[in-house]
């Protein structure tokens, strides 16, 4: 039987070995070739607003609109319909992921403390002005994604949400009906079907048909993070970096090994450019796991098994530690986007409490990603290719701002007068303490 894990040895590696492990994607999002034929379109919509975005779409997805086709009609968003285990399955997810966020949102509010007699300051939490949702739309059709894009945004309360979606490969410019129905039950109804790079440039300068917004987010391919990048250039706020899917799990000899092969498969199953990685102190799990990965390979259609075989292969595999004390250290370095502890309930506090940098920690093996990806209701768009070293997924807080708010009474003012002089003479700005001189001369 053919293995299905690439297996490494992590005391055995060198550092160049192990930072090729933990680097995976960034060659692809920062490539130069791609970026300058994301550039390429970018400068295009600049330059060209609809009839770019049609062009690029008929370029690249083999689709042919016209301009006065992008927007999503609010009769084709009403009329949308999917089967009724599906509507539940959404309005199910939708509810969790909303308390999820109304839970979040109701630790976010105004503050202020009296830092000294007469000197008081704090903050003010609104919601951004505009949002735009990227939900990819090719290998695959991302309801789930909408909804923990959409949901987050419409508890903050942003006032302009606009989605963006790829139509159905192979189509006429139909939008996945799933899609639409998220936007409907979510009131979302500025709705355009356009190309990933050329519509996040849309969204950046705003055409005649798709409105401007300041803050675009939503995972993607290579070429869309790229666009996003680069569109920070033009004063477009996104988030890094949520590219290709990638998770991570921490699993012991007491894990059942066809569950560890089942939730590997969950993220391995995405694309060719997934990373996914068992990390163990136990090499007889490997080989166990490594047995059910082979049979339950057998259950996924062809392109499904060669993306899996590509992200448990050339791009993530296992790693063999001593400890799991060491396991703890690997995943801290690798930054997973989904991350398992799958081990010995006596010791999941000490594992799970010296992760700091994952983006989810999924506990036990009745926590499986599919279930957070779906419905569990905590954030499933989460940062990838190490970012979750510094970022977090997707919520309420993603839309919203904090603005600083004080007061000073003339007490306090002439309390701080002599700090405010001083360091106005040292860096050499002389109204900074004139403004202070007049007010209290």
């Amino acid at each position: 039987m053919t293995a299905v894990l690439r297996r490494q040895v992590w005391s055995t590696l060198t550092e160049d070995q192990r930072d090729a492990l933990c680097r995976r994607g960034l060659d692809d999002i920062f490539d130069s070739g791609l970026h300058n034929s994301i550039t390429t379109i970018i400068d295009d919509v600049r330059a060209r607003g609809d009839q770019a975005v049609c062009d690029a779409l008929a370029t690249h997805d083999g689709i042919t609109l016209k301009p006065n086709q992008l927007r999503v009609t609010g009769d084709e968003i009403d009329a949308a319909t999917v089967d009724s285990a599906t509507e539940r399955a959404l309005r199910e997810a939708i509810d969790n992921v909303r308390r999820f966020n109304d839970a979040l949102l109701a630790r976010m509010s105004d503050w202020s403390i009296e830092i000294q007699p007469g000197l008081t300051a704090g903050e003010k939490v609104t919601p951004i002005s505009s949002a735009g949702l990227f939900v990819p739309s090719g290998k695959a059709s991302y309801p789930s994604v909408a909804y923990q894009l959409g949901v987050p945004a419409v508890v903050a309360g942003v006032p302009k949400v606009v989605v963006i979606v790829p139509p159905v490969p192979g189509g006429n410019g139909d939008v996945d009906p799933a899609v639409l129905v998220v936007c409907r039950l979510l009131g979302l109804r500025d709705v355009f079907r356009v190309n990933g790079p050329a519509g996040i440039a849309a969204l950046g300068f705003g055409t005649n048909t798709i409105p401007r917004v300041r803050k675009v987010v939503g995972p993607g391919s290579p070429a869309v993070t790229i666009a996003q990048v680069e569109m920070q250039r033009h004063g477009l706020a996104t988030m890094m970096l949520l590219g290709p899917t990638e998770s991570l799990v921490i699993a012991d000899s007491t894990a059942r090994a066809d569950l560890v092969a089942a939730d590997l498969l969950i993220e391995a199953e995405h694309g060719t450019d997934s990373t996914v990685v068992l990390v163990t102190d136990s090499a007889s799990l490997i080989d166990d796991v490594d047995t059910h990965l082979a049979r339950q390979l057998a259950d996924l259609p062809p392109v499904r098994a060669a993306a899996a075989r590509s992200s448990l292969g050339d791009n993530g595999g296992a790693v063999l530690v001593d400890t799991l004390e060491n396991a703890v250290q690997v995943a801290n370095r690798f930054a997973a986007e989904h991350l398992q502890v799958a081990v010995d309930a006596s010791r999941v506090d000490s594992v799970v409490g010296g992760i700091v940098n994952a983006g989810e920690i999924l506990i036990g093996q009745h926590t499986p990603f599919s279930a957070a990806n779906f419905v569990i209701g905590c954030p499933a768009s989460l940062p990838t290719s190490g970012f979750a070293h510094v970022s977090s997924g997707i919520t309420v807080e993603t839309f919203m701002k904090r603005t600083a708010v004080a007061r000073a009474d003339e007490r306090a003012l002439r309390d701080l007068a002599p700090s405010i002089e001083a360091l106005s003479a040292h860096e050499g700005f002389p109204a900074h303490g004139n403004a202070v001189r007049r007010r209290l001369s």
